[in-house]
């Protein structure tokens, strides 16, 4: 679990300069940059080496998500031992040849779900599948590569008995969400969490006392403060995709685990809805 834990944490620490203060991204490029000293720091050594207070530090690891600073050097401890010993979620260089591109964007994809999944609780899904499966109708929401998200959630849930609403056009999606009620329930999709057109949405859906779950990659952004319920898509970032394709497929999977659930909750309802698009789908084709 402090491996998992500590995964967690790292895929946060080198994203988003602004998610943290001058004192604190002191600290993250500190711990990014010297891990293994980092790791055998006590609170009073960092101190010294960073020139933050200790009090600071102690607030730092606790915003990460460590309840102590014993904690969050524990589980950097644990990274430490049981990292790979290739960099195979690190940058991928100019002069990587074919097998060092494909290692390292399947180990980047293979590390982002785990990481997604050691993220997410049963509470927070369960909670997430109680507001889907009584919601009068759900709007799925995303702007550029998050659009393929909302897309791909709508095309699923399309299979069940929910109804719901998606569309790839911004202003569209804006009337949409205006015209949503408190007894419907939105899903906002946005990788950062600080787009200003996703923000300006997702003030509406406030607004509106529309109940939202949003699908986004940091705790700290703007996106996540304002949801109700949030579930980390969480992935390593690497150069060549400023989008995250990783974060994308992880996203994917939340969708995926969300959209399974309400089958599992729904059963027969979802089958009969499945049967019949089957059969529509089926008369298309040529025999």
């Amino acid at each position: 679990m402090k491996e998992s834990k500590s995964r967690v944490i790292f895929a946060q620490l080198g994203k988003e300069p602004n998610t943290y203060n001058q004192t604190e991204q002191k600290l993250v490029d500190y711990i990014t940059q010297n891990i293994d000293q980092a790791a055998q720091d006590t609170i009073q050594s960092m101190a010294e080496k960073t020139t933050v207070s200790t009090s600071s530090i102690s607030r730092f690891v606790k915003k990460i998500g460590f309840s102590s600073y014993r904690d969050f050097s524990v589980a950097l401890a644990s990274y430490q031992q049981s990292k790979p010993p290739l960099d195979l979620f690190g940058e991928i260089l100019d002069d990587d040849n074919t097998e060092a591109i494909r290692q390292k964007v399947f180990s980047g994809a293979q590390n982002a779900l785990t990481m997604t999944a050691d993220a997410l609780t049963a509470e927070s899904l369960e909670k997430a599948l109680s507001w889907l499966i009584s919601a009068k109708r759900v709007g799925f929401f995303g702007i550029g590569g998050s659009s393929i998200v909302a897309f791909n959630a709508y095309h699923k849930f399309l299979r069940t008995p929910i109804d719901v609403i998606s569309h790839p056009d911004y202003d569209i999606q804006l009337m949409q969400a205006v015209k949503l009620t408190p007894q419907d329930t939105a899903v906002v999709i946005s990788h950062s969490g600080r787009n200003d057109d996703t923000l300006f949405l997702a003030q509406k859906l406030k607004e509106h006392q529309v109940p939202f779950i949003a699908i986004t990659s940091f705790a700290d952004s703007p996106l996540a403060q304002m949801a109700d319920i949030v579930l980390l898509s969480l992935a390593d970032e690497v150069n060549y995709r400023s989008e995250s394709m990783s974060s994308l497929i992880a996203q994917l999977t939340i969708v995926d685990t969300l959209f399974t659930l309400t089958g599992s909750k729904l059963p027969k309802a979802t089958q009969s809805v499945v049967d019949t698009m089957r059969d529509v789908i089926e008369g298309t084709r040529r025999q």
